[in-house]
């Protein structure tokens, strides 16, 4: 397992959340999205999002968690997850609000060359320690149906599907996912 540790997203890590999700979505999702769409996302645009959501977040409980790599002489922004309370972006189709105390995942990336190194684990745990002090009993997550890293990942950390499922419009093509919810109470986790 690699060192590293967990931080909260400063503002002058919006370049690495975007250069991290670019490489990822370019590298794990390319056989999930058109080509073109990928190849058009562009890195400024997506900085300029992250900086909103670092320094404009709705709220305290809406977080931006960044994973660092230590190296000897060098630290590296290698990963990021983002959360807050669950909204209708959690929601499948027509699904009614989830009900007060879900938590929602909206992404958590790891940078390829970086993978299996322990970082997901990391903003993980780090995330669930901030839902619980928030007090938030669940969390829900969505996974494309396509990726399995994710889905794996998921069940390893005891996320289970709920049932929910949902098709994400990318230039008249439909890409599924399928929603994990987890149960944040120490003592279920603990057996």
């Amino acid at each position: 397992m690699a060192l590293g540790f967990v931080r909260p997203a400063r503002p002058d890590d919006s370049g690495d959340i975007a250069r991290i999700q670019l490489s990822t979505w370019r590298t794990a999702y390319r056989r999930m999205f058109p080509a073109h769409i990928l190849a058009n996302l562009d890195e400024a645009y997506l900085a300029r999002g992250w900086d909103e959501a670092i320094q404009s977040a709705p709220s305290a409980q809406h977080r931006v968690l960044i994973a660092v790599e230590q190296g000897e002489s060098s630290s590296e922004v290698v990963g990021f997850a983002a959360s807050g309370p669950a909204d209708e972006q959690a929601l499948a189709p027509e699904e009614p609000p989830l009900p007060v105390g879900y938590a929602a995942v909206t992404d958590i990336l790891i940078e390829p060359r970086w993978g299996r190194r322990g970082h997901g684990s990391r903003l993980l745990a780090a995330a669930v320690d901030l839902w619980r002090e928030d007090g938030f009993g669940y969390a829900v997550a969505w996974a494309y149906e396509q990726d399995q890293a994710m889905q794996k990942f998921l069940t390893t950390a005891g996320w289970e599907p709920d049932g929910a499922g949902r098709a994400l419009d990318v230039d008249d093509m439909l890409v599924p996912q399928l929603r994990y919810h987890v149960n944040l109470s120490i003592e279920e986790s603990a057996e």
